[in-house]
This record gives C-alpha cells, structure tokens and sequence, in this order.
C-alpha cells in the first residue's frame, strides 16, 4: 500500500466480526491457559502480551502502523516523545560511552543530552554543519555510540544533511538516529536516506489535535551488530533477560527488542492503551493533514517576506531559503507546517506580536491542527545561556509559528492585524 492507505489500514485488519475500527485493550494483563504458555513469553515477549507495561494489543496495533510507515522492521511506543529519545540512545549507549548530536536539537532534547545523559554517565560531543568531515571524525573514538539529529531542527530549521553524514557513520559504524517529528513519514523516510533508527513525539502530527502524549521508536532493521565491538551488548547474552542474545532472537530488528526488553521493562516508560487509540486515529488522517500544513506554511511565509515588519523568515519551502536544496532532495509532498521569523524591534515586539494575536494562540506545543505561537527564548529554551541560544540559532526576536489547518486567509489576516497594532 501507498502512505495514503497505509495511515488507514497499516496495524490492525479486522477478522469476520471484529470492530472494523481498532478496539481499546484497557487492561494491564492477559490470561493464559498453561503455566508453560506464559513461562514462554517470559522468554520471548514478543511472541504475545504479558503485562502492559511492556507491550498492549492497542499499543502494538499502532506500532505496527508506524513501522509500516517508515519502513522499518519494528516500533516500541513510548510515554512521550522524551521518553523515545532517552530509551533509544539508552539501547545503544551505557556509562563511558559518548553519542555525538547538534546544538540547534529541540531545547529540551538538549538539555537531556547535555545534562541528564552526563549524569548517567554518556557524554554528548556537541558537532556542527560548518565542521570539516575530519573535524567530526576526531570526536568519534571506540565508546561513541550514535550520531543524534532532526529531520528538521526545531525551532532552528536547519535540513538534516543525510547525503554527508549518513555515509560518515557507516565509515566508523555507529548508529544513526533521526527525529523525524516534524517532517512525518509522509513527507520524509530517513531510513531510505540512510538512518537506521527513528524517534517521533507522536504528541505532534501523529496526533495531531494535541489530545495525547507519546512517543516512538522505529527500527530500520539496516544495522549489522554483530561483529561490531561497539555493540557486543547485541550478541554477546544478556543476562538479566535469561541469557538472550538480540541479534539472535529480534533478528533484524534486534535494537527494538532491546528496547522493548531491557529498557521498556526496567524504566516503564510505556504508554497507556487510550493515549495509543487516540494517536492511532490521528494518524488515520496524518496524509491529508501534512499536505494542508504545507500549504498553509508556505502561504503565510511567503507572506511574511512581503511585510516590512518582519525581518527575517525561515521555512525551507521558501526557493531563497538557505536549507531549500537540501530540503528538497529528501522532502516529497511538501515542507512541513513549521514557519520561523523575527519580528523588527525585538524581544519586546516579540512580545507585543504574541499578545495582540485574535485566534492564534500561545502554546507549549506545535504541529497541532490549530496554529499556535511560541517564543522561544523565553520559554522552551529559557534555561539555556546566551551562548547556547546563539549555537541553537534562537535569537530574541525568533517566534516560532506551527500552522494549523484553518484557512491560510484567515491565518494571515490574524498574524498581519497583530503587526499593524
């Protein structure tokens, strides 16, 4: 099936009288028959459900539909989009070793790199576009685990450049991991590119009418482990799991299976069966959606450009925007529902922007059917340092608009009412 239909079907078909529509299995347990059945799964969770925090017949309906989606082999949802993100470098990564990452990363997926993951022990070497390939590969040594990065960086909108640094972690055979929240599989496919496990904060378009938290991982099942020093925990027995090797039992899908066994067990970041059902049925519309957000992105910042209160915009739509190229190459469909700009005057008429807006409204949240408006120096990423503001591209006039849905007309008129108060 194409995406289209994937976003409908992928996940859950309906046996001759079942729901048509994927049931809510809200309960922690399942029963079983014989005590060998279920010394069985004990050995070999995925071969059924023992206990909800580890795994849900609702849960696994929507995984399945989102490593259909991406092409992957396999998909492990999690309590929230945080969760995703520290559950997968946790998979690949323990005490000594080091991940590599962008500083323009989501404000708080860098403060849990920089901060929390120093305090388990996992050191973040922090590396930039402007480096030389030489540069980079003199920060990777025999513990570094991952290359960390965004499809688009949020709020700095920066284009991951797959095409470079795909083939950099092949060389040195370490793991790629892609945020792709804000560009969906609808739009892009890391794996195609090069990517070998994917994170989603499905609160975002997954969702997409920000009524339930959570979070994914996907794996691409395009990773070789075994033989690789750097990942003996993969086929060497693990032996708080009755001596499973990974790559034995998960086969391909060997780092969804550690996750899910090691990780999912031991942290219980799992999500509850309702929160899996609501995202299940945004994602049904997830298609329709990325193409009206495009639109709508591209509508108001095209815009943005005419005013001459605005002094600068970001959106890679834009054909003189410095990430089109790139973007280009690896989005299909359209560019996403994220516009970036600076309003002339600073924080202040930054400020003023925001407070004199009709509909549009100031949230925590993006990629919600409803636009909504953030700024983010003073609030995502307020607990960073002005040096840190200027590495994630965050200036004092940066306001970072998601464009829902609505009418484009009526989504501009709003914005342009706001700058002429």
């Amino acid at each position: 099936m194409e995406k289209e239909s994937l976003c409908l079907h992928a996940g859950y078909t309906p046996k001759s009288g079942d729901a048509n529509v994927l049931p809510i299995y809200q309960s922690t347990t399942y029963a079983y028959d014989t005590p060998e059945e279920l010394a069985h799964l004990f050995d070999v969770p995925k071969d059924g459900h023992i206990y909800t925090r580890i795994s849900n017949p609702t849960v696994a309906a929507f995984e399945e539909k989102i490593a259909a989606l991406e092409g992957g082999v396999a998909a492990m949802m999690t309590s929230s989009g945080q969760a995703a993100t520290l559950v997968a470098v946790l998979t690949a990564a323990q005490a000594g070793d080091n991940i590599l990452a962008f500083p323009t990363l989501y404000g708080g997926t860098f403060n849990l790199l920089k901060i929390t993951l120093m305090k388990l022990g996992i050191e973040c070497r922090f590396i930039h576009s402007e480096m030389t390939d030489e540069e980079i590969e003199s920060m990777i040594d025999d513990r570094t685990k991952m290359m960390f990065g965004e499809t688009i960086a949020n709020p700095a909108m920066v284009i991951f450049d797959f095409d470079r640094f795909a083939p950099l972690c092949r060389r040195h055979g370490i793991l790629l991991a892609i945020d792709n929240t804000l560009a969906t599989p609808c739009l892009v496919t890391p794996f195609k590119h090069g990517a070998n496990v994917v994170v989603h904060s499905t609160t975002k378009y997954l969702d997409g009418h920000a009524v339930s938290v959570g979070g994914v991982i996907v794996d691409g099942g395009n990773f070789e482990f075994r033989g690789n020093p750097r990942y003996a925990d993969f086929y060497t027995p693990d032996e708080s799991y009755h001596g499973t090797v990974y790559v034995d039992e998960g086969g391909k899908a060997a780092f969804a299976l550690k996750a899910r066994m090691q990780l999912m067990r031991d942290m219980g970041v799992s999500p509850s069966p309702f929160n899996a059902w609501l995202t299940n049925l945004g994602t049904e519309t997830l298609h329709l959606r990325m193409q009206r957000h495009s639109e709508n992105a591209l509508a108001v910042a095209r815009a943005l450009k005419k005013n001459d209160k605005i002094s600068w915009v970001k959106y890679c739509g834009l054909e003189d925007d410095p990430n089109h190229e790139a973007a280009s190459k690896y989005f299909k469909g359209g560019f996403g529902g994220m516009v970036c700009f600076g309003v002339k005057g600073g924080r202040e008429k930054a400020a003023d922007f925001i407070r004199n807006l009709s509909f549009i409204r100031q949230l925590t949240h993006i990629a919600d059917c409803r636009t909504c408006v953030l700024h983010p120096a003073s609030t995502t990423h307020r607990q960073l340092s002005d040096r840190e503001l200027v590495e994630c591209g965050i200036s004092d006039d940066f306001i970072r608009l998601s464009v829902g849905i609505e009418n484009a007309a009526d989504i501009i008129r709003d914005i342009e009412q706001s700058l002429n108060r």
